[in-house]
């Protein structure tokens, strides 16, 4: 884990501190960070999620049939179980639960995925197919129903945040780069199309930028307000870092998956909490202070918890 910590972690601390160091100085504001959120949000991360998905192939997508199911039922019921914690338990507005539910609900696997499991379990097909799937379920399954359920609030509370208009939340959402465009990737996917990869670079250039400004933004988001540590910001991480492993571990278990995969899959799902998020929250300020708090909580404590389902996993794998 130390090569990782040291090549994939710190660099997280690293470019957050820069953000935050560069709000306190007034070299960039808390407008800066909108802006630099709406750059994600429009076109690096659409970019870098179409990229990461269309490398993908139908065959992979069915070559585990486990792995798919148990990806998808887990990770949207926690998803959609985090949300309701938040509008019940916490007693947040809709619009506040649904970006809770998009960053405790969902792992950074586009930004870490490979990075972590790879140096553990080698670059191989199956280390491919936890990624992808993983990444499909995030990005094309919970992103959109997170819109859909942040539009929905929005227009319950009569609010039209961004020039999200008032009618049908799902077709709102739809109209977003962030979730159209994961959706014409699997559809390109299942359709057996392959995106030529000689076009690539069109795209990967400006996805590029996408965790850098992301990360670099969160800390400058975090710069404008005060850190919290509260027993919220305990919750999500606990949820994140541990329950959804959890429960990926158990189920995955009860159906008899392959070792190997079962330990990669959750592993994947024990990952910091993803910054499409963190991204998406700042640009309709929603949940900010709390998911930007989460975040880096999450991320200190996944030093501690990415080595103890390591050790877990191989042990009852």
């Amino acid at each position: 884990m130390f090569p990782i910590l040291i090549k994939d972690i710190l660099p997280i601390f690293v470019i957050m501190a820069l953000g935050y160091a560069a709000g306190k100085r007034g070299v960039f504001t808390a407008a800066n960070a909108q802006i630099f959120n709406k750059l994600v949000l429009t076109y690096a991360l659409p970019a870098a999620l179409f990229v990461s998905i269309v490398k993908a192939d139908r065959t992979m997508l069915f070559d585990d049939g486990k792995l798919l199911i148990i990806s998808l039922v887990v990770l949207v019921g926690l998803f959609l179980l985090s949300y309701l914690s938040t509008y019940k338990i916490f007693k947040h507005t809709k619009s506040e639960a649904a970006v809770s539910a998009l960053i405790t609900g969902s792992p950074t696997i586009g930004f870490l995925g490979f990075a972590v499991l790879e140096p553990i379990y080698g670059s191989n097909a199956s280390t491919g197919l936890v990624v992808a799937i993983v990444s499909i379920v995030v990005n094309a399954v919970s992103i959109p129903i997170g819109m859909a359920l942040l539009n929905a609030g929005s227009s319950g509370a009569g609010k039209a945040q961004d020039g999200a208009k008032k009618g049908n939340p799902v077709l709102e959402a739809l109209k977003a780069p962030v979730c159209w465009a994961p959706i014409l990737a699997v559809i390109l996917v299942l359709c057996g199309i392959k995106f030529p990869t000689i076009l690539d670079p069109n795209f990967e250039l400006i996805a590029k930028a996408n965790s850098g400004v992301a990360v670099f933004a969160a800390g400058l988001t975090l710069s404008g307000m005060k850190f919290q540590l509260d027993k919220e910001v305990i919750y999500n991480t606990c949820f994140k870092l541990l329950l959804m492993p959890a429960v990926l571990l158990v189920i995955g278990l009860i159906f008899k998956m392959d070792p190997t995969k079962l330990q990669m899959m959750v592993l994947a799902g024990a990952l910091p909490p993803a910054f499409s998020g963190i991204i998406i929250g700042s640009r309709y300020q929603q949940y900010v202070r709390t998911g930007t708090s989460t975040l880096a909580f999450s991320i200190f404590m996944f030093v501690i918890t990415a080595p103890l389902w390591i050790w877990i996993t191989r042990l009852v794998a």
